[in-house]
């Protein structure tokens, strides 16, 4: 009964702020207690234990900003909107970039851009968007490490330097190609399971999927992430405030770009950026955050249909 007053959107709204400042805290003690793994001081450990509070920012922000965009609707003007949440946004995306994880920021700043555009943003406060937009990607310049801008360079060619930093993306790219139309079947994939595909349960999942399942498989995956968003689009149509409109937009634009990025790196259509594909990569942290979404959906979608429903589970009705 716990766990369901704590997904009702409504105790959300109610304690977004402590749930804003508590996210700032976790990526503030990233770098006093934070472990260095893969170049990048992005988790918390405890013995074999790891968590990683970006992936958990990813929600809180989210839940964040729905509550504040909603509540200061009537009370500020578009352009104090835009610009008090360019600095509530900034303050956490500074962090994360410094850690450094420009994927993750990347994520927070289109899924916060969005959530913006739906909330009735007018065409001249899409100028300052730009502005911001521009001003992330140009201060990230200064937080990235040697072996980003080499992700960079491979982008454009990945054959610039074949066994070294290019060396995933190639093999990435051959484990799509040799899938064919019904691919080499469950755990028969040569590329991973010779261990030539490297993080192939994790950023280069799909690259698996689509060497062992072929192009039949990819698709498949594809049409049930496109089931998913297509039915949190639909809660988020029948939400019963703007509130909980706001979250499941939010939460439905976090998991679309998250799939498009990491499937886009997966071919050689985006820079690789260390973004997991929803649900299916390996981390406890991203599926967490994916399920905790989920959650907040589910419960978006139990008030629209009976605003009570919360109330009676916890009296035992």
């Amino acid at each position: 009964m716990l766990m369901l007053s704590f997904f009702d959107y409504q105790t959300l709204n109610s304690n977004s702020t402590r749930i804003y400042f508590g996210s700032i805290v976790m990526l503030i003690a990233v770098f006093f207690i934070g472990t260095k793994i893969r170049g990048t001081v992005g988790w918390i450990g405890v013995g074999n234990f790891h968590i990683q509070p970006v992936e958990i920012v990813k929600i809180t922000m989210i839940v964040f900003l729905a509550s504040f965009l909603s509540k200061k609707k009537n009370e500020l003007s578009i352009f104090v909107r835009v610009a008090v949440s360019i600095i509530l946004v900034g303050v956490p995306v500074a962090l994360i970039l410094k850690q450094p994880d420009f994927g993750s920021s990347a994520v927070i700043v289109g899924t916060w851009i969005i959530m913006l555009l739906v909330s009735r943003v007018n065409k001249k406060n899409l100028f300052f968007l730009g502005v911001f937009f521009v001003t992330v990607v140009f201060v990230s310049s200064f937080f990235m490490r040697d072996y980003q801008r080499e992700r960079l360079i491979n982008f454009v060619n990945p054959y610039n330097d074949p066994r070294g930093s290019g060396y995933n993306v190639i093999q990435s790219i051959v484990a799509v190609g040799s899938g064919g139309l019904w691919g080499k079947g469950l755990g028969h994939g040569s590329q991973s399971q010779l261990n030539f595909l490297p993080e192939k349960h994790t950023d280069f999942i799909f690259a698996v999927v689509v060497e062992e399942l072929g192009l039949f498989g990819a698709l498949a995956v594809i049409f049930l992430f496109g089931v998913l968003l297509y039915r949190i689009k639909e809660i988020a149509r029948l939400s019963r405030d703007n509130f909980g409109y706001l979250m499941a937009v939010g939460i439905m634009t976090m998991i679309f770009i998250q799939t498009g990025v990491n499937i886009g790196m997966n071919v050689g259509l985006v820079p690789v950026a260390g973004v997991p594909l929803p649900i299916m990569s390996y981390g406890g942290s991203s599926l967490v955050s994916v399920f905790l979404g989920i959650g907040i959906i589910q419960s978006i979608y139990i008030r629209k249909e009976n605003p009570q429903a919360f109330l009676n589970m916890d009296r035992g009705g």
